[in-house]
C-alpha cells in the first residue's frame, strides 16, 4: 500500500505542489483581499501625531456646535452630548481627558491602504457688489432658483439613503439644470432670485468654490452668504483644464497661479470657468452670524472645522489631523478638526479640506494649502450608550 501511495505521489507531483501551495497561501492569508477604503481598526491615542501638544479647550466650541445636529444622527452621540454640556469651559487637560474616554480614534486609509491623501485649504473670500445691476456691477450671484427640482433618492431607495437628484420640470420630467456654460450664454434663473449684483466674474467663480463669503455694498455694507444649493452637476476642477490644455504645469496649478492664468488671459477665462459644469447658489446669513454655515448646518470655526466627503467620514465626527503648512520649511500642523462641512472637489476618504477663516491670511494660506497629511476619525466609544 505504501509503494502504490509513492507512485500516486510521483504520478501527481505537479498538482500537489500547486495544491499545497495554494493552501498554504489561503492559511496564511497570502490571497488576502485588499482593505476597503475608509475607517480603520483603532489605534491608542499615542498614535497621534502631536495629541498631547493640542489646546483641546479650543475646539470645545466646535464640539458644542457638532451636539446641536449629532444626537439626532446617531444615538451614541446623546449621552455623550449631555455630558459635554456639564463643563461649559473645561482646560485642555479636562478637555483632553473627555476625547479620551468618550471616543476611540481609528486611523483612515484609502483601498490600496496607503495612510496619506491630500489636505487642502478654503477660506471666506470678499467680493464687491451691488443690489441694483449697473455698468460696473452686472454678474448676478444667485439665490436659489424657484425652478431648481431636489429629489432625495433615499426615500425611493433606502440603498441611496443621503443621495441627492437635481434638475428642474419640462412638462412632467425632470431634466438635468442648467450647466454652467448654459446659464452664461442665457439659460439662467429669474432675476428675482438674484441676492446681489458683483464687478468680477472671476471672483464669483471662486466665492461659489469655497462656498460661503461676503459682499461689500458700495455704502460698506456687508451682506454675509452661503451655500445654498447646486445645480446638480458635476464639479471640474478648473486647474486640472488648464494643466490638460498645457496653459500651467501640474506643480503650478495653485489658486494664486490659476487667478493670474484668468486675469492675464481675459479672452479665454469664461471658457476656462465654463469647463465646470457645476454651478453653487447662495442664501443670506444674518449679518451678525458667527460665521458660514457648512453642510452639518453648524458654524464654522476657522482651523477646527474641515470639509470631507460623508462617504468616508461621517459628518460631525472629530478627526485628528496630520500634516504641515506650506511654505519653504513645512511647518508641522497637527491639531482635532471637527467634520462639519462638505465640497464638490472633496472626494476619497483621506481627503480634508482645512476651513481658514476670513481675511487676507487665510486668503493666502487657503490659496497655497496643497499638502500631504494623514487622518484619524473618532468614533464614540461603548461608553457612550451608557
Amino acid at each position: 500500500m505504501t509503494r502504490y501511495l509513492i507512485l500516486i505521489f510521483r504520478a501527481k507531483k505537479t498538482v500537489g505542489t500547486m495544491f499545497f501551495a495554494a493552501l498554504g497561501c489561503l492559511l496564511t492569508s497570502c490571497l488576502s483581499t485588499p482593505p476597503r477604503p475608509g475607517i480603520g481598526a483603532p489605534v491608542p491615542w499615542s498614535a497621534l501625531p502631536g495629541w498631547q501638544e493640542d489646546r483641546l479647550a479650543q475646539t470645545w466650541p466646535a464640539l458644542l456646535n457638532s451636539c446641536r445636529k449629532m444626537p439626532a444622527r446617531d444615538a451614541r452621540w446623546q449621552t455623550l452630548c449631555t455630558d459635554a454640556a456639564l463643563f461649559p469651559d473645561p482646560d485642555d487637560e479636562t478637555a483632553r481627558a473627555f476625547f479620551e474616554t468618550r471616543f476611540i480614534a481609528h486611523e483612515v486609509a484609502a483601498g490600496n491602504g496607503n495612510t496619506d491623501g491630500l489636505i487642502t485649504g478654503y477660506y471666506e473670500p470678499l467680493v464687491h457688489g451691488s443690489l441694483v445691476k449697473n455698468g460696473r456691477f452686472r454678474f448676478p450671484l444667485f439665490g436659489r432658483p424657484d425652478d431648481l427640482v431636489t429629489v432625495e433618492l433615499g426615500e425611493l431607495y433606502p440603498e441611496l439613503k443621503g443621495k441627492r437628484l437635481r434638475g428642474r420640470l419640462t412638462g412632467q420630467r425632470v431634466v438635468p439644470y442648467y450647466s454652467r456654460a448654459e446659464i452664461d450664454k442665457g439659460k439662467r434663473p429669474s432675476q428675482d432670485s438674484v441676492i446681489a449684483w458683483v464687478d468680477d466674474p472671476v471672483a464669483l467663480f471662486f466665492l461659489e468654490i469655497q462656498g460661503s463669503g461676503r459682499v461689500q455694498l458700495p455704502d460698506g455694507r456687508i451682506l454675509p452668504v452661503s451655500y445654498a444649493e447646486q445645480n446638480g452637476h458635476p464639479y471640474v476642477a478648473i486647474g486640472r483644464t488648464l494643466v490638460e490644455s498645457g496653459a500651467l504645469k501640474l506643480e503650478e496649478a495653485t489658486m494664486p497661479a490659476i487667478r493670474a492664468w484668468l486675469a492675464a488671459h481675459p479672452d479665454q477665462a469664461q471658457t476656462v470657468l465654463n469647463s465646470n459644469p457645476s454651478y453653487v447658489f447662495f442664501s443670506l446669513r444674518e449679518p451678525d452670524s458667527s460665521g458660514p454655515v457648512g453642510a452639518l448646518n453648524v458654524p464654522l470655526l476657522p482651523e477646527r472645522s474641515i470639509a470631507v466627503d460623508p462617504s468616508f467620514i461621517p459628518l460631525g465626527s472629530p478627526v485628528w489631523l496630520d500634516t504641515a503648512l506650506p511654505g519653504s520649511e513645512p511647518r508641522p500642523y497637527r491639531r482635532l478638526e471637527f467634520a462639519q462641512d462638505t465640497g464638490g472637489a472633496i472626494r476619497g476618504p483621506v481627503r480634508a479640506d482645512l476651513f481658514l477663516g476670513f481675511g487676507q491670511d487665510a486668503e493666502q494660506l487657503a490659496g497655497a494649502m496643497r499638502q500631504r497629511g494623514k487622518l484619524y476619525v473618532l468614533l464614540p466609544s461603548a461608553r457612550s450608550l451608557d
